[in-house]
């Protein structure tokens, strides 16, 4: 069996959900340095892959994604603990199917 990579699965997942009335976009985290040697921040370390909104209601999408044998690091763990808190639509998926899931909150 051959194991998506975990970018394949997030394009799926961008196209699927831009297809689903929500606006999402790719988050990168952590720093870049540029060729002139400026240090660009990014999203802090953590931030899940997929960051959006649901157009019905304006709610926060935040997704991980993960292919079948990703695990979160601790910074995401730590991340998912946080976010948790707050009225957000949060999840891990690893397939289109999941990020559906979650955008519909369950």
């Amino acid at each position: 069996m051959i194991i998506k990579s975990e970018h394949e699965i997030q394009n799926e997942i961008l196209l699927a959900l831009s297809k689903s009335g929500t606006t999402v976009c790719r988050s990168n985290a952590g720093k870049i340095k540029t060729k002139d040697g400026r240090t660009i921040v990014l999203f802090p370390k953590g931030w899940p892959d997929i960051t959006g909104f649901r157009h019905s209601d304006g709610k926060m999408i935040l997704i991980e994604c993960k292919n079948d044998r990703g695990q979160l690091r601790k910074d995401q763990q730590q991340f998912e603990k946080f976010i948790n808190q707050y009225p957000v639509l949060y999840g891990v998926a690893r397939s289109v199917e999941d990020a559906i899931k979650i955008l519909k909150g369950s």
